[in-house]
């Protein structure tokens, strides 16, 4: 790659990460402070809406550099395996490693504090973590930083799933403890392997096994520790 090249995707993949973290802060301050003021439904709305401040440099850049989703690890083929995929993978990943902590007491570790009773807050549960928190967080990391550090390493693997995952570790920072920053990053090097290791397996997979995994630990709390 030139040196010149080069340069451009150091710069987009620093002002990219700086601008995915200044947005999560964003969205926490405004979360704190302003959601709650929201009336309900139009609540429910913002919640998704405002999550992808956090999307907001990534997504500019990508435009900028004429990027493709190809890039980006999305892929137009065989669309509706790829959502089985997702599917599969999410609910996989709930039993090793929600469910299966809370059978054998260690809820603790794998309880992120939320109870719901009624169905349409599970569904909503499910649309928020899909349509925000996995879309933005799986275009942000296994999408825009990963495509900027396999540039960088003309095509590496290696280098883009170790400091992709490290760097999304860090993204929780704001909201997490030492343990879940860590476990959060492996859990990112899990998801680089999956898009890497199985077939139809695309960026498109990874935000609903990601939105699936992330809803079912408020289901699996609601539903064992009410």
């Amino acid at each position: 790659m030139k040196c010149q090249s080069l340069k451009k995707e150091w710069i987009g993949l620093i002002i990219g990460f700086i601008g995915i973290m200044g947005g999560c802060f964003v969205v926490r301050l405004f979360n704190q402070y302003v959601l709650m003021l929201i009336p309900l439904i139009p609540r429910m709305i913002t919640m998704i809406i405002s999550y992808w401040i956090i999307a907001i440099a990534p997504l500019i850049l990508f435009f900028v550099h004429n990027d493709k989703l190809e890039d980006c690890g999305f892929s137009k083929e065989n669309l509706f395996f790829q959502i089985l995929i997702g599917i599969g993978l999410g609910i996989g990943m709930s039993f090793i490693l929600t469910l299966i902590p809370h059978l054998f007491g260690f809820s603790g570790f794998v309880d992120n504090g939320q109870r719901y009773k009624y169905v349409w807050q599970f569904i909503f549960e499910f649309t928020y973590c899909i349509a925000a928190v996995g879309a933005v967080e799986e275009f942000g990391f296994r999408g825009f930083i990963y495509a900027r550090l396999k540039k960088i390493t003309n095509g590496k693997e290696f280098v883009p799933i170790i400091v992709s995952s490290v760097l999304f570790g860090l993204f929780h920072v704001f909201g997490g403890n030492v343990f879940q920053i860590f476990m959060t990053a492996l859990i990112g090097i899990l998801f680089c392997f999956l898009r890497l290791k199985i077939k139809n397996c695309s960026t498109l997979s990874l935000i609903i096994c990601h939105g699936v995994y992330d809803a079912m630990i408020t289901l699996w709390a609601s539903l064992l520790l009410a």
